[in-house]
């Protein structure tokens, strides 16, 4: 394929789970959404944080509260984790 330079992993799972990937050069429409959605996956998670440190300071916080809590920042965590792995695969050798 002309112009393909590398596989990206994508910043979503498809059926079952499995990993998504694209053959791109980098500069296409799926590369620019995938670009977009990984902001929005990190800002999410950003968010997250913050409302975790403030659900950890609250005493009141319930057991479900918390659980709920726990199963975002594990999606938000495996998104994290995608990214970091994309990214790192994309970093040219030295």
């Amino acid at each position: 394929m002309d112009g393909i330079s590398e596989v990206r992993l994508l910043p979503w799972a498809g059926p079952e789970g499995k990993r998504c990937y694209l053959l791109t050069n980098g500069t296409g429409c799926l590369s620019r959404i995938a670009d977009t959605i990984e902001s929005v996956q990190l800002e999410m998670a950003d968010d997250l944080l913050d409302h975790a440190a403030d659900m950890l300071a609250d005493h009141r916080a319930t057991p479900a509260q918390l659980r709920f809590l726990l199963a975002r920042m594990t999606e938000a965590l495996t998104d994290v984790h995608r990214i970091a792995e994309s990214r790192g695969a994309r970093l040219p050798e030295t």
